[in-house]
């Protein structure tokens, strides 16, 4: 599991996706979070712009990743 550090308070799933190189755009993303492809802590996450904090696990095409 790759851990992406914040930088503030909370980063957004899209740029999440992005800066930890599961997708290689904010237009990839956009699909991925929107067709139903990301789980956050489990769940299915539709909306890109959901805010991220520290100990949330995000889940892509078999792929994970912490946020801390």
């Amino acid at each position: 599991m790759e851990t992406l550090r914040l930088r503030d308070d909370h980063i957004k799933l899209g740029q999440a996706l992005k800066a930890a190189g599961l997708v290689e755009s904010g237009v990839d993303a956009k699909y991925a979070v929107q067709g139903g492809e990301v789980k956050v802590n489990g769940q299915t996450e539709t909306q890109r712009g959901k805010k991220l904090v520290a100990g949330d696990i995000v889940e892509y095409k078999g792929e994970s990743i912490r946020i801390e």
